[in-house]
């Protein structure tokens, strides 16, 4: 397990625990300690004013809150006439002293401040908080997404694959990480401790996890596995010839636009061939959240399930949206990393969802180890979508 602080895991808690009983957080006095820290250079205050804000952000009402967002969009934002000015000056004068001081004038202060707050321990789990909250703020509030597109920015930094370590989760793992993937899980509910035990103890089932060293016990994204056999004799871990990831759950709410499927996936087909030689086969089992909505637009009803799998194959392969990619979103996430649609199959996901979403319906997207960085880049290229010729005729009979 990934090494943690104690200094850090502490104020990470006492951060992490909204005092609702509270009455006298004035949302004008965080605002003012944000001004303060950046013009402080001393390294011990500017520490004491990072975690005063940083545990004085929990406990702001909803008013507040908006407040906040509000001003570091407008009061933290860039001086527009003075990059204009650097940018007539840099024409003539391409010093790199000039490029220096255009450059600083293009970086809003918002993003120096999230540096700065960044340094106090625990920090990056608030400051992904916040994106959180920001999140649920910009259908009402659009004009946040200013300082919204600075977060992900700085995120996609913080939280770049080099920072990520992965960690198998297993029976043994610590209670507040097991709690957390039954809380986390967004593709076949855990139902409870005995269902998770099932998911992670048997010799023949495997789930792997992306951590930040920042947040050691929140796992970022996380994969579960089950090893078989293509003919589903009895199998042993060995004799297993087909990982199957049957779910994949991101985690943090405040990381959206934050990519870490496509390195998991990969990283855990390349860790499972090297550990287990006989796998040669690396499936998805996944959800078509978007397949009965098509179905609703295009007019169609469809209650044979052979008939629907067609539907299915020819909702994957032909339904775009309006920049002519696949029009489902998970269907876009695996192809885009190099996948094939590989095969449909009926009574998949019977669950309350599954069904509302897809009528039971899931898909295999196929990884081929060898084949993935081709399949990815002509995907990107030319938005071709690769599926078995099985997947092909059945869109065609449709």
């Amino acid at each position: 397990m990934i090494a943690t602080n104690p200094l850090s895991d502490l104020l990470t808690t006492l951060l992490d625990r909204r005092p609702f009983g509270r009455k006298d957080i004035n949302g004008q006095d965080i605002q003012n300690a944000c001004i303060r820290l950046l013009s402080e250079r001393a390294e011990i205050s500017g520490l004491q004013l990072a975690a005063s804000i940083l545990s004085q952000y929990p406990m702001l009402n909803d008013e507040q809150l908006i407040a906040f967002f509000e001003f570091l969009n407008n009061d933290l934002d860039i001086d527009a006439t003075r990059v204009a000015e650097l940018a007539v000056e840099y024409k003539t004068d391409p010093s790199p002293e000039t490029f220096a001081d255009l450059q600083r004038a293009c970086e809003p202060a918002r993003q120096r401040l999230f540096r700065r707050l960044n340094e106090a321990p625990g920090a990056t789990a608030v400051i992904v908080r916040m994106r959180r909250d920001l999140l649920k703020l910009l259908k009402e509030r659009p004009e946040l997404a200013k300082t919204d597109h600075d977060l992900k920015r700085l995120l996609r930094s913080w939280f770049n694959r080099g920072f990520l370590v992965m960690q198998q989760v297993n029976w043994d793992s610590p209670a507040t990480i097991l709690e957390k993937i039954i809380a986390y899980e967004a593709v076949h509910e855990i139902h409870n401790w005995d269902d998770l035990r099932r998911r992670l103890q048997p010799s023949d089932r495997r789930c792997f996890a992306f951590f930040h060293p920042s947040m050691p016990t929140e796992p970022l994204i996380f994969v579960e596995v089950a090893l078989t056999k293509e003919e589903f004799d009895a199998i042993s871990e060995t004799s297993a010839d087909t990982a199957v990831f049957y779910s994949i759950s991101n985690c943090q709410a405040g990381l959206a636009g934050v990519s870490f499927g496509n390195s998991l996936i990969k990283q855990v087909a390349r860790d499972l061939s090297r550990d287990l030689p006989n796998l040669k086969t690396f499936v998805t089992l996944s959800p078509i959240p978007g397949f009965n909505k098509w179905l609703s637009t295009e007019g169609l009803k469809q209650d044979d399930p052979a008939k629907l799998e067609r539907l299915v194959a020819k909702y994957l392969l032909e339904a775009k949206d309006e920049f002519g990619r696949p029009a489902d979103p998970v269907a876009k996430f695996h192809l885009g990393n190099g996948a094939i649609v590989h095969a449909v199959h009926s009574g998949a996901d019977t669950s309350e969802r599954g069904m509302k979403r897809s009528s039971g319906l899931m898909v295999n997207y196929l990884y081929d180890l060898n084949r993935i960085t081709h399949n990815a880049t002509q995907f990107m290229k030319t938005n071709d979508i690769a599926a078995s010729s099985a997947v092909k005729a059945q869109a065609r009979r449709a």
